[in-house]
């Protein structure tokens, strides 16, 4: 499952609550986006096409539910990632993110704290 970059802001909006209908997600959303109501159906019928979100009628009110929860999603983008432009290994992307994007002195800690449990079985 692959989200474009629109249907991230969609379901960021839905998994912030739900259930809800397409204007209450409208509302949701970044105040920078400014979609029509027919776009962010549009993109709701293609989330439910994806079988990411369940659309149920009230009335004649459509409500949406999310079917993948925002962990699974963000594993699925990080595995694509992965992929995609470190052929599938976390080493390069663990170095990338120490070296490259200058993580500060607390997070570089919580990576190494992250990497120790890991190592003494101590993960989720």
């Amino acid at each position: 499952m692959k989200l474009t970059e629109a249907e991230w802001q969609i379901m960021k909006a839905l998994w912030e609550k739900h259930p809800a209908t397409a204007r209450e997600i409208m509302e949701r959303l970044p105040a920078g986006v400014k979609w029509a109501y027919t776009t962010i159906k549009t993109m709701l019928t293609r989330l439910a096409d994806k079988q990411v979100v369940r659309e149920a009628k009230q009335g004649n009110t459509s409500v949406y539910d999310p079917l993948i929860s925002q962990h699974k999603a963000r594993r699925s983008a990080l595995r694509s990632l992965l992929e995609t432009a470190f052929d599938g290994a976390m080493g390069p992307l663990v170095h990338f993110l120490v070296e490259e994007e200058q993580l500060t002195p607390k997070q570089k800690r919580e990576l190494a704290k992250l990497v120790e449990d890991q190592a003494r079985g101590e993960t989720k």
